[in-house]
């Protein structure tokens, strides 16, 4: 399925007194990881937003298997479990500079008319997007 990956540098404000990334931030990284994924697809939040969609998240997992720490640069790669419908599925992988698997995780979020406050299926100016790249 469709993949991107971004760099991440980790800063000293999301470390705890261990020099470990805080469990809580992995939440956020993730949200960078779907944002730059949807991008690369010339969709964004705030054109959705304005075309009257919200894309709220319904579901978290997060996988820690070794500790991110200050200053590593890490590489989330963000992947498309599925073509999307009314809910679009991410799963994650967080690695470091060593290439090592740090920390796993998907997402689910669903699409949601912000008049209504009901979801919605995805809208076809981006399914149509998607698709193009699942060629």
């Amino acid at each position: 399925m469709l993949s991107n990956i971004i760099k991440i540098r980790v800063r000293y404000s999301e470390t705890d007194q261990m020099s470990f990334v805080y469990h809580g931030n992995y939440a956020q990284y993730f949200e960078m990881g779907r944002t730059e994924w949807l991008r690369e697809l010339d969709v964004t939040y705030k054109n959705m937003e304005e075309s009257g969609i919200m894309l709220p998240v319904i579901s978290l997992n997060i996988n820690f298997m070794k500790p991110a720490k200050y200053d590593d640069l890490l590489s989330l790669k963000t992947t498309l479990v599925k073509k999307p419908s009314a809910r679009i599925e991410f799963y994650y992988e967080i690695r470091n500079e060593k290439e090592e698997l740090l920390t796993t995780g998907n997402s689910t979020l669903v699409f949601v008319n912000m008049k209504t406050n009901k979801p919605m299926r995805i809208p076809d100016s981006i399914l149509n997007k998607v698709e193009k790249f699942m060629e």
